[in-house]
């Protein structure tokens, strides 16, 4: 039996290259972002880093008033953005029949950091605080609060393909006819653990990440919010593939050899139903480490090897771990179906690596050819690796 299709009608964005998602395609377009550079960790130490710049004014309606914390505003704003869609599908379906899944992998922690610093100055109280604020699995049950929903509510949280694997959880979620309409993405904000701790892994860089160069030195930190709404309704966008596999190979190191990573984007081409020449863009994982640079450059060598456009575009957000996945996803979407409808460039000095392998990485203007599909990569520590394939 044929399952049936699943489209993306909206999205809703807020990251480093802007506020909504007209600043940021706008942004995107001129590779430029107002969001990225040095942020301050205290005392003497910085991070070069992807920060929201926009004031975040959308609060909690009251009854969720405890859960005020910058991951969940963010998460307000995106889903602002979508919520004239989501509730044309609550009149239509009623709330009972749409849901949310969500990625994260930070959730409110950067919330405890500061309850933690103000209560060890003080001594007593702390600052307003709810630990449900930063339980890893409130996003979901939030933002359907938030939104009145009474349909499927969870939070995946895998590191960096979390909101790459709600996509694929929500997708069959329509299939099996377990709800009519889904709000899907990931959120995740900017706290001391993640930059300390990617830090502590000597991971990161203090410049701007800089993928697949012979100089690349490491990732840069970032935050935001992604999400879509999905339904099996015909939209302007058909998630056509979903390929998903797990190699375990190491706790944070990819497998070099990228076998695990190149399963998961043959089975989204076959999911699809499609050849790799029917893809016309590939949003790169491109971390700028050196071990996840090498395997992704050598895997896309393998699954294209007549060559296709491709980008890595954390340099102008930053790594927004568990909202990664969504957030390119919504990169490749607007280069699918947006108004300017242009591929996003690859930001770097220009310096190739010659141990990887060459790719086609976009360095001026260009666009989709008529029929193309795209495809969005997001591989994780322990060897999680999800491919998303979306067509017309």
């Amino acid at each position: 039996m044929k399952l049936p299709n699943v489209y993306l009608h909206a999205l809703g964005m807020i990251n480093a290259l802007g506020a909504d998602t007209a600043q940021i395609a706008t942004a995107l377009a001129a590779g430029v972002s107002p969001g990225m550079g040095p942020i301050a960790l205290g005392g003497d130490e910085g991070a070069f880093a992807g920060s929201v710049q926009a004031r975040l004014a959308l609060a909690p309606p009251k009854p969720l008033a405890h859960c005020d914390c910058r991951n969940n505003r963010l998460l307000l704003a995106a889903l602002a953005q979508i919520e004239p869609a989501v509730r044309a599908a609550c009149e239509r379906y009623g709330p009972a029949r749409v849901g949310v899944v969500l990625g994260t992998s930070t959730s409110g922690i950067g919330a405890g950091e500061a309850a933690l610093g103000v209560s060890s100055e003080q001594n007593a109280g702390g600052a307003p605080f709810d630990y449900v604020q930063m339980e890893i699995g409130s996003g979901a049950p939030f933002a359907a609060a938030a939104l009145g929903l009474h349909g499927p509510a969870f939070t995946i949280s895998t590191a960096c393909t979390s909101s790459a694997k709600a996509f694929a959880a929500g997708r069959r979620l329509l299939q099996l006819g377990l709800c009519d309409a889904l709000v899907v993405g990931g959120v995740d904000s900017l706290c001391e653990l993640t930059l300390r701790g990617f830090a502590a892994l000597e991971s990161t860089s203090l410049e701007r990440t800089n993928p697949m160069s012979v100089n690349r030195s490491g990732i840069n930190i970032g935050e935001g919010a992604a999400v879509f709404l999905m339904s099996r309704d015909e939209g302007p966008a058909m998630l056509a593939g979903v390929g998903e596999s797990s190699d375990a190979h190491h706790i944070s190191a990819p497998d070099p050899s990228g076998e695990g990573g190149e399963r998961a984007l043959r089975a989204a081409l076959a999911d699809a139903g499609m050849t790799a020449r029917a893809i016309g863009y590939v949003n790169l994982h491109a971390t700028a480490t050196r071990k996840n640079d090498e395997m992704e450059a050598r895997l896309m060598s393998r699954v294209f090897p007549h060559g296709v456009a491709a980008s890595g575009t954390k340099p102008l957000t930053g790594h927004t771990l568990g909202a990664a996945g969504a957030t390119e996803l919504g990169f490749a979407w607007l280069a699918l179906v947006g108004e300017r409808a242009t591929l996003p460039r690859h930001i770097w000095d220009g310096v190739a690596d010659p141990a990887l392998p060459v790719l086609d990485l976009v360095a001026d203007e260009r666009r989709l050819s008529v029929g193309q599909a795209v495809m969005s990569n997001s591989f994780a520590f322990g060897g999680s690796n999800v491919s998303l394939v979306l067509a017309h």
